[in-house]
């Protein structure tokens, strides 16, 4: 009856200062975690522990390193013994995951402002922070049945190296549900790219050039990553409140592709398709400039530069019509387009020292890349919202349906075999950042 919990906000972790009651505590949470939950988790114990013994706070408590009594030799047993890690410290991560862990319920729910193949993506409220987050919950029998388990974990790997790039959507929190995924994202409302072109056909070159400009840092940070984006698009190019570009949807992406690496993996959206690709060759990361020479040349033109309706013919151009460029563009400009939608991708711009290539080209020579890296140029058009929940920028196709309540009641489930197999195809799926950093 006389139990003392006392917080510690930078860790977030719940320090239970009576032995007896933190067992029994333990003993309820492995009553809670299915093995599905438990197969992910283990994957972030070494990291865990890591933090666990390096946390004074925790460790210098009386009661709580008694209980775990913590020593030189059996950290040597677990990392020996690595694969099957002492059930304490384990029940120890069960009880870490079971008080901090995220969950839907979390959040409120407000619009949805997106749809895809696998899920929806949706406007929604902390309940704690009050912030607003793009959440993208992704329904796992789909992406089971269209065998796209791997694409979904490149994306996850993908946003979790963003952080450092300014024109890359931020990833918050990740997690799962038996039978959802789920995204917490930086949520940008200013609109696709798609969006404002469709309205204004065309736009000039110096609003081209800057967004073909933060467009490029993206990709070229991505290629010193070894990741491929591979699905260049406007509907994938979002602008924030302020008009920079946002790159999002990296469900398509190529992890660990060296500098002189290739693959053969057929995908990515027909307009913006490279010859190689089409023709099912090897590729490389020069894949990824010949989609912004295409978004390059639709800024500037109103089409992709081998536009079809019939998908064949289109195929056909891209292969073999030669680039045609018309003369409202500057020298500087068609040159840039002729060398980034170069068919050959060994001669194409980008092919020898990637992104520093496009950099010092001539049609660049007007952006200063430190002002532009630290967002200190003023973008040429601001898109106009009011605030978070100014959803003018979005289709009323998506945001006029109705949210699901089944967002958050995800635990009444009829477990079937198929429910089984999706609870526990994603080990390794659920990310949160360090306590001090989580939702800022």
């Amino acid at each position: 009856e006389n139990k003392q919990t006392k917080t510690n906000e930078r860790t977030g972790v719940v320090l239970v200062t009576s032995a007896v009651d933190f067992l029994l505590t333990l003993n309820a949470c492995f009553v809670l975690f299915s093995s599905a939950f438990i197969k992910e988790r283990k994957m972030g114990l070494n990291d865990f522990i890591q933090k666990l013994v390096s946390n004074p706070p925790i460790c210098q408590h009386a009661e709580v390193g008694s209980f775990l009594k913590i020593d030189e030799n059996q950290n040597e047993e677990l990392e020996e013994n690595s694969s099957q890690p002492g059930c304490l410290l384990f029940a120890l991560l069960m009880l870490f995951n079971f008080l901090n862990r995220i969950k839907p319920s979390d959040f409120d729910y407000l619009k949805i402002i997106g749809k895809g193949s696998f899920g929806k993506v949706l406007l929604a409220r902390h309940k704690e922070n009050e912030q607003y987050y793009a959440v993208k919950v992704l329904q796992k029998k789909i992406i089971l049945k269209k065998k796209e388990q791997k694409h979904i974990m490149a994306e996850r790997n993908v946003l979790m190296k963003n952080i450092k790039h300014p024109f890359l959507v931020g990833l918050h929190y990740s997690f799962q549900t038996t039978d959802k995924l789920y995204f917490v994202l930086d949520y940008v409302n200013g609109g696709e790219l798609f969006y404002h072109l469709q309205r204004e056909r065309v736009f000039l070159e110096p609003r081209a050039r800057f967004y073909a400009a933060e467009i490029a840092s993206a990709l070229g940070y991505l290629h010193s990553l070894h990741i491929v984006y591979r699905d260049l698009k406007p509907e994938n190019i979002l602008l924030d409140s302020q008009g920079h570009i946002v790159l999002t949807d990296f469900g398509l992406c190529k992890e660990g592709l060296e500098p002189n690496g290739t693959t053969t993996t057929f995908c990515g959206t027909p307009e913006y398709l490279a010859p190689e690709v089409l023709q099912k060759q090897a590729y490389d990361r020069t894949v990824d400039w010949w989609c912004l020479g295409s978004v390059l040349f639709e800024m500037l033109y109103g089409l992709p530069p081998f536009y079809s309706r019939n998908t064949a013919e289109m195929y056909s151009n891209i292969l073999h019509k030669p680039l045609v460029l018309k003369p409202n563009v500057s020298n500087a400009g068609r040159e840039l387009l002729e060398g980034l939608l170069h068919k050959d991708r060994t001669k194409r711009l980008g092919s020898k020292d990637d992104f520093l290539e496009i950099k010092f080209h001539s049609f660049f020579s007007p952006i200063n890349w430190d002002d532009l890296m630290a967002k200190k140029i003023m973008p040429p058009f601001i898109p106009t919202v009011t605030g978070p929940t100014d959803l003018r920028h979005f289709d009323p196709e998506f945001t006029h349906l109705p949210v699901s309540t089944s967002l958050c009641n995800t635990d009444n489930l009829h477990v079937t075999s198929s429910v089984r197999e999706a609870a526990g195809a994603f080990p390794g799926f659920s990310y949160g950042p360090p306590a001090d950093h989580a939702f800022q």
